[in-house]
């Protein structure tokens, strides 16, 4: 039953992703590219060091880097509390955490209600547009996997994306 209700819901151009808050905004991915949710304090971290690279974790036997997309995508000073989440992502090229304010749940998007993103930010690849559910909530929906293979270079003193 489970295989059909996900057949039926690939037919009709309905997609499952995960919703989470970042500096005050909610953004949604690909449900596909999780493979776990962890709160920030479970994971058994060796490493911290660097800025948006918040350190190496181990995640049951896998060592993945954590990227503190709080950091990333604001510059207010990380804050851990109770809500803190870490999404553990399968991407194309690897396995790597994710820390955000907090994942608030699965919804379901019809890809007929994604719109794209409205001025500049319409430039921005791994911006996909902008998903409203059915009660009406609106979700920046990106492409994970051309977000966190973004780098930041220095370019004679200007930090730039590449």
């Amino acid at each position: 039953m489970h295989s059909s209700t996900l057949q039926g819901a690939a037919d009709t151009g309905l997609r499952q992703y995960l919703s989470f808050r970042l500096g005050g905004l909610e953004y949604a991915l690909d449900y596909g590219n999780v493979q776990e949710l962890r709160p920030l304090t479970e994971l058994e971290r060796f490493s911290a060091d660097g800025e948006i690279i918040s350190g190496v974790a181990l995640s049951r036997g896998v060592i993945m880097p954590i990227v503190d997309m709080r950091i990333a995508f604001g510059p207010r000073p990380p804050v851990h509390d109770p809500r803190t989440d870490v999404i553990i992502l399968k991407l194309t090229d690897c396995v790597m955490g994710m820390v955000t304010d907090g994942v608030t749940d699965v919804v379901t998007l019809d890809e007929a209600c994604i719109q794209p993103m409205p001025g500049m930010a319409r430039e921005v690849d791994y911006l996909l547009g902008v998903g409203t559910t059915q009660a009406g909530r609106r979700l920046i929906v990106v492409d994970i996997d051309k977000l966190m293979s973004i780098r930041r270079v220095n370019f004679g003193g200007l930090r730039v994306a590449r």
